[in-house]
């Protein structure tokens, strides 16, 4: 317990500022689902032909997983807040149309039938009988998406949008108890509080509280409550045309998910803040190869550091070549003509797929290389990432290579391979030949015996027309073209996995010691 608040002592402004964005990105989506799903449910009441296809939807759309609608949403609107608040709106609606919809067929026909007798017309009717007496419900179903909300923006750092989901996935990668924490306690207390306030505003608002109010605080309460959501959906709309207006103004670092990119991702931002007048945004923290690729072509961000063996086979589709500067070519001239992305001048390390076993795992093997693997691969159960089961040059490739037939593969998420592994979860995982954590462990590497895997060589790659636009950032970016080394980017990689130092903190001690800024 020392430990966690020791950390959020240290790191209460990031924080801070994650929650902001966290409790920014929910109010935004839950308002334009009330806007969008209220008005719905008021439809398919009046309409009940169009209730089925239109629930059923929502039904649908509620039963796709987070990640792979996410991932839908990425190629057709980028990166960012906007994908984000677009999926959070999408799971949202289900309660607030089906509330809304149930709480309007669901009155006594008596009532409507004495609306009609007095001479209401539908729409009268519905205004001052069908709504305030649905409203409990249609007020639950509000409930019920705004702490779903919450709890599905943490989702939000997959794409960069920031929120508490950074300080969780961030965790998660480097293993650290404390960082997850930090992120998880604060959403579910955010939810709460949510939770209350629109309770609260459900029992000041109902129609059973009007009937022992005046009429005249009844009228202000509405009021209140329709200038604070304009208020908020105006912000949100200034918010959002203020950050297209400024896009163009500065340049965008990106990264993908695991310790060594936040790192890198630093650096090069620290970089171009210090030798330019360049104004940088930092996405980092991104998914896999696919969304930080996908960010690049599609302009939502300029530069990131990618690895010339992931764009040779999982990018390009090629297959493999064991030639480091036959592959930067292939890489650098496919790039350009394709994407119009140019590759500047590898950093320096190869950090190439690696296979890796407990100790005692490969003490009871006797496991020194992948053929030994190979031999006793039917008895041990392998726990890689998400990533590499489904890649040419990951589990595809290397199963015909090796005539490798596990037990069975349990993929999940980076950082909780090692935790699976350690725990005898697992037996083999895939890691990255450069990655602080198979010391962390006290992990074997098995040597790739056939030369299976390509050389993964870091290289930072950049959009040409930004290059056009600032030249300059080319001779700064490649002012750390070799500057390191299998060996550096490793001991880099186990201050922040082992040791839990910020990877802002170890990019930039790194260029200061390297002379760098």
């Amino acid at each position: 317990m020392g430990n966690f608040w020791n950390y959020i002592t240290n790191n209460y402004q990031q924080i801070f500022n994650l929650l902001g964005q966290h409790l920014y990105l929910s109010i935004v989506s839950v308002l334009i689902a009330i806007v969008v799903g209220i008005p719905l449910g008021i439809l398919i009441s009046r309409e009940p032909k169009l209730s089925k296809p239109i629930i059923g939807t929502t039904n649908v759309i509620q039963a796709v997983p987070s990640l792979a609608l996410l991932g839908f949403l990425i190629p057709f609107i980028g990166i960012g807040s906007t994908p984000a608040i677009v999926m959070v709106v999408l799971y949202s609606l289900l309660p607030i149309v089906k509330n809304t919809y149930t709480g309007l067929t669901n009155i006594d026909g008596d009532i409507l039938e004495a609306a009609k007798g007095i001479g209401l017309t539908k729409s009268q009717t519905m205004r001052k009988v069908q709504l305030p007496l649905a409203f409990p419900m249609i007020m639950a179903g509000i409930r019920i998406s705004a702490v779903t909300a919450v709890g599905l923006m943490t989702i939000a750092a997959f794409v960069g949008a920031g929120g508490l989901g950074y300080l969780v996935f961030s965790g998660v990668q480097t293993v650290d108890n404390n960082m997850i924490l930090a992120g998880a306690i604060p959403a579910c207390i955010l939810a709460l509080l949510i939770d209350f306030i629109v309770g609260k505003l459900e029992s000041s608002l109902s129609y059973t509280s009007k009937k022992r109010s005046t009429s005249t605080k009844g009228k202000n309460s509405k009021k209140w409550l329709i200038g604070i959501a304009s208020i908020l959906l105006i912000f949100a709309g200034a918010f959002t045309i203020y950050s297209k207006a400024n896009a163009e103004d500065k340049i965008v670092i990106g990264s993908k998910n695991f310790s060594e990119q936040l790192i890198l991702g630093n650096m090069l931002a620290d970089l171009i803040e210090n030798k330019t007048d360049i104004q940088v945004e930092r996405k980092l923290n991104l998914g896999g190869s696919q969304v930080a690729f996908s960010a690049l072509n599609k302009g939502d961000i300029d530069i990131y550091v990618e690895y010339t063996g992931t764009g040779l086979v999982n990018i390009l589709k090629k297959n493999p070549e064991s030639n480091p500067d036959k592959v930067y070519s292939i890489v650098q001239k496919e790039f350009n003509q394709k994407y119009g992305i140019q590759l500047l001048k590898p950093i320096g390390f190869n950090n190439t797929y690696a296979l890796a076993v407990r100790q005692d795992t490969a003490e009871q093997y006797g496991l020194n290389s992948i053929s030994d693997l190979a031999k006793v691969s039917n008895n041990l159960i392998m726990g890689p990432t998400l990533e590499f089961p489904n890649r040419d040059d990951g589990l595809i490739g290397l199963k015909k290579a090796y005539n490798l037939n596990f037990k069975g593969v349990k993929a999940v998420d980076g950082g909780l391979r090692y935790t699976a592994l350690d725990k005898h979860k697992s037996d083999v995982i895939d890691a990255f030949s450069t990655d602080g954590l198979l010391e962390a462990f006290h992990l074997k590497v098995l040597k790739d015996d056939k030369n299976f895997f390509p050389p993964y060589y870091a290289v930072p790659i950049i959009k040409q027309e930004t290059l056009k636009k600032h030249p300059e950032l080319q001779k700064t970016i490649n002012s750390l073209a070799g500057k390191l080394t299998d060996e550096k980017m490793r001991e880099l990689n186990y201050k922040v996995d082992s040791l839990k130092q910020s990877p802002a903190k170890v990019a930039k001690e790194f260029l200061k010691e390297e002379g760098l800024i």
